[in-house]
C-alpha cells in the first residue's frame, strides 16, 4: 500500500541525542476567532502563506463523502472580481443552474427507485436518464456555455504568478484542507487580500463541472490503477466505526449527488473564521504582518455556529480480518494494526520503532530482502491521524515465494520487538537520523510552513517544537511496550494482494507495455483498458492535452510510461474519430 514510505537519514551515529532547532512562533488570535501564527525569517526576500481548515474527510457524513475535497478545488474558482467579465450575470447563472438543478434531482430520485427495483443497472448509464431529465439537461449545457463565455479561467493563479508567487497548491486528508503560497516579501499585502477575498466573497462558479473534475480524479487515482480500489475496500474493512472508513476522494455514489445547497451549508459550518488557521512564515515584521492581517481578514464575520467535533469513536478490535484479492500487481501483503492519534503518548516510540523497521538499514530489509530473500521490497509506517491511528507494514514476494512466507518472515523480525529491548547504539542511530531529518526540514521558509500546517492540522502546532524532544526520550523499554501493546493478532488487517490470472502473461503481451519496469506494468494495463472503455472523444482530448503539458516533467522512467499511455489515448481516438 505504501502510504507511508519513510526514508532513513544517513548520518554519523553520535554519542549523544541531537535536538532539533526551536522555531520561534508567534500566536496571536483575531477578535473575529482566526488564528495566526508567525514566524519571522530573514534569510530570503520572500514569505510563504498559507492556512488550514480545520475540515477533512472524516467530518463528512454518509451522502455527502468527498465534499471536503470537492471544497479544495472549489476555493480557487475566485470572487466576484477574479474570474469573470460580468459578476452580475455570472452569480444570475449559477441561481438559475440551481434552479434547474432541482428539478433534475428529482428525476434522480426516480432513476434510484428505479435503480433498486431492477429496471435499470447504473444509475449513471444514459437509459437510465428518464425523459425530462434529459429535457433539464440540455437547458442546464446551455447555461453552462454561457457560464464559460463570462469565466476567465485560472485568473487567480494568473495574478499570483505575476506577482512572483510560486508553490501554489492546496490537499486535503481525513483531518484538515491545507492552502499554501510562497510569494515576495514585498506582495504580503497581495496575499493577505487575495486569501481573505476568497473565504469573504467565494464564488462557487462551475461548481458542477467541477464536481464532475472530482468525480474523474477519483476514477483515475482509484478505479482506473491496479490496486486502488482494493485499498479502498480494505481501509473501509479496517475501520469498524470511524470515519475515516470511507476515502477521502468521496464513494462514487456521493459525489455527483452533491448540491450546491449542501456545499453552501458545508462551507458556511467549517470555513468560518475560528475553524481556519493563518500561517505566515518568512521575511516581515511580526507587528506588520498582525496588523496587515487584522486588517484584510478582520473583515470577515464570526461564526454563529460552532463546528462539530467527531464524536465517533473507533471501537476495540476483537478479531483478526483478513482480505484477500486478485489484482493487475506483483504479490504483496499490507498488514495494519490499530495504533494512536497524533500527539499521544505512545505516538513517539512508534515512529521509533517505524524507522527500527524501516529502509535499507532497518529490520525488515535485512530480514526480509537480505536475509531469508522472501521479499523484493518492504516498508513500514506509522500513520497518527487527529483521532486514531495506524501500524503499516507492506512487503513484495520475490518470485517462488507464497505470501504466506512473507507473512510469517515480518511477524519474524517483530516478535524480538516485544521480548527483548532495543540495544542502545541502534535505538542512538534512529534518533539521529530524526533529529538530522527534521533539522532539515526546518531550516528552508517553505518547510517550516509545511510541518505548521500539518502539525496544527492534527491538533497542535506546538509539535513542530515538542515532539523533537520526546523522541529523543523513547526509551528501549518504550519500544518494547508498544511492540506488545499494538502487534497481536487480535488488533491488525491483513491484506493479501495475489496476481490475477493471466496479467502477468509475457507471450502475447503489448510490447510497449512489455519494455516497462514490473512495477509500471499493472498501472499501464489498468489505464490502457480504462482507455479502451472511454467513448467520448472530447474526455481523451482534454486527457491527452494535459499529458502532452507535462510532457517534459518527472523521471525519465515516469516520462517513458507517460509517452506510452499518451500513444494510447491518440490510438483510441482515431478509432472512435477515423478519418474520412
Amino acid at each position: 500500500m505504501k502510504r507511508l514510505l519513510s526514508t532513513v537519514s544517513a548520518g554519523l551515529l553520535l554519542a549523544g541525542p541531537v535536538l532539533a532547532q526551536q522555531i520561534p512562533v508567534v500566536e496571536k488570535r483575531l477578535p473575529n476567532g482566526f488564528r495566526l501564527l508567525l514566524v519571522e525569517r530573514h534569510e530570503e526576500p520572500r514569505i510563504a502563506g498559507g492556512w488550514v481548515a480545520h475540515v477533512g474527510s472524516a467530518n463528512e457524513r454518509p451522502g455527502i463523502t468527498g465534499i471536503a475535497h470537492l471544497f479544495e478545488h472549489m476555493m480557487f474558482k475566485g470572487t466576484p472580481t477574479v474570474g469573470t467579465k460580468d459578476a452580475r450575470r455570472d452569480l444570475e447563472i449559477i441561481d438559475e443552474q440551481e434552479a434547474l438543478r432541482d428539478q433534475m434531482r428529482d428525476e434522480e430520485s426516480k432513476m434510484r427507485t428505479a435503480l433498486r427495483k431492477g429496471e435499470v443497472t447504473e444509475i449513471t448509464s444514459p437509459e437510465a436518464r428518464t425523459g425530462r431529465y434529459k429535457e433539464l439537461e440540455e437547458k442546464f449545457k446551455k447555461l453552462v456555455e454561457e457560464e464559460r463565455g463570462l469565466l476567465v479561467k485560472n485568473e487567480f493563479d494568473r495574478i499570483y504568478t505575476t506577482a512572483g508567487a510560486s508553490k501554489m497548491n492546496a490537499f486535503t486528508t481525513e483531518d484538515m484542507t491545507g492552502y499554501f503560497i510562497e510569494v515576495p516579501a514585498n506582495k504580503l499585502e497581495l496575499w493577505a487580500w487575495m486569501e481573505s477575498e476568497r473565504l469573504f466573497h467565494p464564488v462557487f462558479r462551475e461548481f458542477y463541472a467541477e464536481r464532475d473534475v472530482v468525480f474523474e480524479e477519483r476514477r483515475m487515482r482509484t478505479e482506473s490503477t491496479p490496486v486502488g480500489r482494493f485499498y479502498e475496500q480494505f481501509n473501509a474493512m479496517f475501520w469498524d466505526a470511524h470515519p475515516y472508513n470511507w476515502p477521502v476522494l468521496g464513494w462514487p455514489s456521493d459525489i455527483p449527488a452533491i448540491s450546491k445547497k449542501q456545499a453552501d451549508e458545508f462551507y458556511a459550518l467549517y470555513y468560518q473564521p475560528q475553524n481556519i488557521t493563518l500561517m505566515l512564515v518568512g521575511d516581515f515584521k511580526s507587528a506588520e504582518a498582525e496588523e496587515m492581517v487584522g486588517r484584510y481578514f478582520g473583515r470577515i464575520p464570526k461564526g454563529t455556529q460552532p463546528p462539530p467535533e467527531v464524536i465517533t469513536l473507533e471501537i476495540p478490535s476483537y478479531a483478526e480480518k483478513r482480505y484477500n484479492a486478485e489484482a493487475e500487481t506483483n504479490p504483496q501483503i499490507d498488514v495494519l494494526w490499530r495504533t494512536v492519534a497524533s500527539g499521544h503518548k505512545d505516538s513517539y516510540a512508534l515512529e521509533v520503532l517505524e524507522q527500527l523497521l524501516n529502509g535499507r538499514t532497518g529490520r525488515l530489509y535485512k530480514g526480509l530482502v537480505l536475509g531469508k530473500q522472501v521479499s523484493t521490497e518492504v516498508s513500514a509506517g506509522h500513520s497518527a491521524k487527529k483521532w486514531a491511528g495506524y501500524f503499516e507494514i507492506s512487503a513484495e514476494a520475490k518470485d517462488g515465494k507464497t505470501l504466506e512466507e512473507v507473512e510469517d518472515a515480518v511477524y519474524a523480525e517483530l516478535d524480538p520487538l516485544g521480548r527483548e529491548p532495543v540495544p542502545a547504539e541502534e535505538l542512538q542511530k534512529v534518533k539521529n537520523n530524526f533529529a538530522a531529518a527534521e533539522y532539515r526540514r526546518l531550516t528552508s521558509t517553505f518547510g517550516i510552513l509545511y510541518r505548521l500546517i500539518f502539525a496544527e492540522g492534527l491538533g497542535d502546532w506546538h509539535e513542530i517544537n515538542e515532539a523533537g524532544a520526546r523522541i529523543q526520550s523513547v526509551t528501549p523499554e518504550d519500544v518494547k511496550r508498544v511492540a506488545n501493546q499494538y502487534f497481536n493478532k487480535e488488533n491488525r488487517a491483513v491484506g493479501h494482494y495475489l496476481r490475477k490470472a493471466g496479467s502477468g502473461a509475457a507471450g502475447d503481451e503489448d510490447p510497449e507495455i512489455a519494455a516497462l519496469s514490473p512495477e509500471q506494468k499493472p498501472m499501464a494495463r489498468q489505464l490502457i483498458g480504462s482507455l479502451n472503455q472511454e467513448q467520448d472523444p472530447a474526455r481523451l482530448k482534454e486527457l491527452l492535452a494535459r499529458m502532452q503539458t507535462q510532457a517534459s516533467q518527472g523521471d525519465p522512467k515516469r516520462q517513458q510510461l507517460a509517452k506510452i499511455i499518451r500513444h494510447k489515448v491518440e490510438q483510441r481516438l482515431a478509432e472512435l474519430e477515423p478519418k474520412k
